[in-house]
């Protein structure tokens, strides 16, 4: 079954100020800083890829204007950099919206020889910054007082099994916990906290570094037998972002056919 066409921005996100991490390139990061630009948002992009993040943020601005679109570079691992990233949407924009923490760190290893700095890298990027972006998010939603929206991305690996993918799956599923943690503790200033689950969204960096041996049979256990666009991924992004999803708190909603 093929892809259904690319569906059109309807405005869902104007006038709100997003932060988006590991944003550059073809992946669910840079298909959300995209779809968010074409439902109206202004966006701040962060990655700790320097170089493919300049070149993101010169494509978007543009097409859809310099004023739309800043970035700074950010590895999630580094708190000094989280916060510069976070000040920087204060600076360019007078504050945010959205957070969308999709930075994530994979990897293969067998956990019987798997390796604490393998365990700790893959733990620290995958969960470890989304806490620190999350921590970030809520300390300026909370001081703004005028609400707001975090999403996480998980996996559906946060709930079943798959060899060599014990660290990442520990992390996902780390990241699942924290998103309901999170939102029962920023219910109290009017912030929503969701996640999202994809499985596999094809894009040019995951093929380098997935054999084409799991990546057919990941497809083949999808009920439409493909793997998901980059961008249909973010159009569930989108919509928890918005206020279609007003009541959703608390939830990882599952892009993927294959949470069992």
């Amino acid at each position: 079954m093929s892809a259904p066409e690319y569906v059109p921005g309807h405005g869902l996100l104007r006038g709100r100020t997003a932060v988006i991490t590991a944003a550059a390139g073809a992946g669910i990061g840079g298909a959300t800083a995209r779809r968010f630009l074409e439902e109206g948002a202004r966006i701040v992009i962060g990655d700790a890829h320097a170089r493919r993040l300049k070149e993101t943020e010169q494509a978007l601005a543009a097409e859809f204007g310099a004023d739309r679109v800043t970035s700074l570079p950010c590895d999630v691992t580094d708190e000094d950099q989280v916060q510069a990233l976070f000040a920087r949407a204060e600076q360019a924009h007078g504050g945010l919206d959205v957070v969308v923490n999709n930075a994530g760190l994979g990897g293969t290893a067998a956990l019987a020889d798997m390796t604490d700095g393998q365990w700790s890298a893959v733990l620290d990027v995958t969960l470890g910054g989304t806490f620190r972006c999350t921590r970030a998010a809520l300390r300026s939603l909370r001081a703004a007082g005028r609400g707001g929206v975090v999403v996480n991305n998980a996996s559906v690996v946060g709930w079943r099994a798959q060899t060599g993918q014990a660290h990442y799956a520990a992390a996902k599923a780390g990241v699942m916990a924290l998103t309901r943690c999170a939102a029962l503790e920023a219910a109290e200033f009017g912030v929503r906290v969701n996640a999202v689950a994809p499985s596999l969204a094809m894009h040019p960096h995951l093929v380098k570094v997935t054999s084409q041996e799991l990546l057919d049979e990941l497809t083949a256990r999808e009920a439409f037998g493909r793997y998901a666009e980059p961008w249909e991924v973010a159009n569930v992004i989108v919509f928890l972002a918005s206020g279609y999803s007003s009541y959703m708190t608390g939830e990882t909603v599952s892009v993927s056919s294959q949470r069992a």
